[in-house]
């Protein structure tokens, strides 16, 4: 019997490459195939079969002797030749992917939804065509990926369905390409529906599960902690709450700032300062007033609220949450205005809105009423 890591590993270094270049270029997560090479995970016959391609070998799982080498050979040629799709047309979806994720902190969700949708089917369409096994796992992972994408615009359209069809989709196509971040980006997903849902319980099961999945440092695996942060923060459990928000600051720190830090599926510092000033909102921590200023003095491109990126609107929520606790009434109100005046607040977080207005409405004071008529027209513009 072979074994597949040495192989693999003395021809990447015959041949100068990296490990890192080879997850590039094989669009394979590194961790994972680092696991593969190590024989910490048992490759798969598609990753088999791509490493095959890349490095002009032809291994097998088991070598039982009976293979021919001249056949393998030509097999491998008449598949690389044998392609309807090409590398350019492969790197156009994904930089598409990109735009669309990296618009998405901004753009309206219907405007990214048709995008979404447009994109998606032509991935569809080239997946019923000839192509080398390596783009065919490209494809399935750009599919992933754009479903992905749309089953979040779903839950921010509150579109339950249409969600649920969407997140499957991409956690078939997730497996099917061996790419665990992807998988585990849904798991998130929908804990995040279930915590808007007021399933905290469920919410927390599913992030850990995220979390179980994600590879180390990826930015899925500091989401998912983040969310989980969040749903102990609204079950009152603080220590699990602070736990979370300690992993997720260490995490974020250890990966830095991405090149493109407003996209979506990237982690970056500025996400966790929002994460941490929603978290300790809705634990009632004052301690949450400091972060939501800083991300509103980070993000808030000027005066017009109009053109304010949804986590300003999200982090003025959250300061006026911990103003009302502190009655510190007038600025509260202010800033619950504001935030829901931007129109940045998307269906499915007009919960937090909500509770906003309803605790000022509680207090009775004169603001209610105004608060009370911006939310109903905010409900009123609903897609």
């Amino acid at each position: 019997m072979i074994d597949f890591g040495s192989e693999v590993r003395t021809a990447l270094k015959a041949q100068g490459k990296s490990l890192r270049g080879a997850a590039r270029e094989l669009h394979y997560d590194v961790a994972y195939l680092s696991r593969v090479l190590n024989g910490k995970q048992a490759p798969s016959a598609e990753l088999t079969q791509a490493v095959n391609e890349y490095l002009g070998l032809s291994l097998t799982v088991e070598d039982s002797g009976s293979h021919d080498d001249e056949m393998d050979a030509w097999e491998l040629a008449r598949r690389v030749q044998a392609s309807d799709v090409g590398n350019a047309t492969l790197e156009r979806l994904e930089r598409a992917f990109d735009g669309l994720a990296m618009a998405y902190p901004k753009a309206k969700p219907e405007d990214l939804l048709r995008h979404v949708r447009k994109h998606t089917a032509y991935v569809g369409k080239l997946l019923d065509s000839k192509k080398t096994l390596s783009e065919h796992r490209r494809l399935l992972v750009i599919g992933g990926w754009m479903s992905l994408l749309g089953a979040t615009v779903h839950i921010d359209l509150m579109q339950d369905d249409a969600a649920t069809a969407r997140l499957e989709t991409a956690a078939t196509l997730a497996r099917e390409a061996g790419h665990p971040e992807i998988e585990a980006w849904c798991y998130e997903t929908e804990a995040w529906r279930l915590l808007t849902d007021g399933d905290y319980v469920q919410a927390v099961d599913l992030s850990r599960a995220a979390q179980e999945i994600a590879p180390a440092g990826s930015s899925g695996l500091i989401q998912a902690t983040a969310q989980e942060g969040r749903a102990h923060a609204r079950l009152g459990n603080g220590a699990e709450t602070y736990s979370a928000i300690e992993r997720v600051q260490a995490l974020s720190a250890a990966i830095g700032a991405p090149d493109t830090p407003e996209h979506h599926y990237r982690y970056d510092p500025a996400k966790a300062l929002s994460y941490t000033a929603t978290t300790l909102a809705w634990l009632g921590d004052a301690a949450a007033e400091p972060y939501a200023r800083e991300v509103i003095k980070r993000l808030s491109p000027g005066e017009d609220v109009s053109q304010w990126p949804r986590r300003v609107a999200s982090a003025n929520i959250d300061l006026a949450l911990v103003l009302l606790k502190e009655d510190r009434l007038d600025e509260a109100c202010d800033s619950a205005q504001k935030a829901i005046l931007s129109g940045r607040v998307v269906p499915s977080n007009h919960w937090r809105a909500l509770e906003v207005v309803k605790a000022v409405e509680a207090r009775q004071l004169p603001e209610s009423a105004d608060l009370r008529e911006a939310y109903q027209g905010l409900k009123a513009i609903e897609p």
